[in-house]
């Protein structure tokens, strides 16, 4: 079933990409006392999630802060090394990444999708989140192959 505004976040492990290496966090307690804006790519490196998505975010991040977004967070199914390659060479210092390398978080909120027929596996859509305190006010799920109602822009626009 897929997550819905007023469901709680999913209580899964996940790796944040730090300064220090990766961090085994819970999204419970990543997800508490906080308004987070959360928005997932199917793969660091993939073109639209290079070229839009993600920059997306990098333009925004003051404007989302300016309209009480506490945290920008970016997850995928990839490991933190990748995340965090992918943030350094594209993205910014105001941009979380989440690792999701087994693809449970994406699993848990029922957001999956199978990119086999790319080589990729089993990932999560394309999507973004607004999380209040753990509890979800919006959400944008991308049909396959676009990018509209996941981006920044429109993040803005429900805030």
């Amino acid at each position: 079933m897929t997550i819905l505004v007023g469901d709680k976040i999913p209580d899964v492990k996940l790796i944040k990409a730090t300064l220090d290496g990766p961090q085994a966090i819970q999204s419970a307690d990543y997800f508490a006392g906080r308004r987070i804006a959360l928005f997932s790519v199917p793969g660091a490196f993939t073109p639209t999630c290079s070229v839009k998505h993600l920059p997306s975010y990098v333009e925004k991040a003051d404007e989302l802060k300016a309209k009480g977004v506490d945290e920008i967070a970016c997850t995928a199914v990839n490991d933190p090394f990748v995340l965090s390659a992918w943030n350094k060479s594209s993205g910014s210092d105001a941009i979380t990444m989440l690792a999701d390398g087994n693809g449970e978080f994406a699993e848990a909120l029922g957001l999956t999708m199978d990119a086999s027929g790319f080589g990729m596996g089993k990932r999560g859509q394309r999507y973004s989140l607004l999380v209040n305190d753990g509890v979800v006010e919006q959400v944008n799920v991308e049909a396959p192959g676009d990018f509209k109602v996941s981006s920044a822009d429109h993040m803005l626009q429900q805030l």
